[in-house]
């Protein structure tokens, strides 16, 4: 027998355990989720189809020529039954969208609003449109030295824990919870 193709699939399989890396979680506030709402479709077809057949091949008194073409219009429509898309998913999809890029617009309005060039560009109309009255809030209470707060605790963490690789340093390696 020839097993070039389980060998093959047995390469390949070596390749993926050696070579692989894992997959790491990301987390997203008000995540897309499902953006498609669909309650049903509706689908338009056009088809054409020719027969030209030619039966004088058993004898040559046989004259039946079977010359006929076919053209179909097709209209079809399908309602999804037990759909989600309903009018509160819609609203709060619309709402979770509008949340989000307000959330966007607060973190970056203080940047647009302090750059004069941004200001000045035509191309950036619509972004200083929405910044305009947005004002940078007055309470900073966060240390001028301070990184981001993931970065600080994983540098805690990482110096109780010597030998431990964590996320942001290529592998993930947990300790196993020994069964005493």
């Amino acid at each position: 027998m020839d097993y070039r193709f389980t060998a093959l699939l047995i390469v390949m399989f070596i390749c993926l355990t050696l070579f692989a890396k894992p997959a790491y979680p990301r987390n997203e506030y008000l995540t897309d989720g499902t953006n498609s709402c669909r309650t049903g479709e509706v689908d338009v077809r056009i088809e054409t189809e020719n027969r030209d057949n030619d039966y004088r091949h058993n004898s040559i008194s046989n004259n039946y020529d079977n010359n006929s073409d076919n053209d179909r219009l097709s209209v079809t429509y399908r309602h999804y039954i037990g759909t989600a898309c309903t009018k509160q998913f819609r609203q709060v999809q619309q709402e979770n969208m509008e949340l989000k890029q307000q959330l966007e617009l607060m973190k970056m309005c203080s940047r647009v609003n302090s750059n004069p060039s941004i200001l000045q560009n035509e191309n950036f109309r619509l972004l200083v449109s929405k910044c305009t009255g947005i004002t940078p809030s007055e309470i900073d209470n966060r240390p001028e030295d301070s990184g981001s707060a993931w970065d600080s605790l994983k540098d805690k963490y990482k110096k109780e824990n010597p030998g431990i690789k964590l996320m942001g340093d290529k592998f993930l390696t947990l300790p196993v919870p020994t069964n005493d």
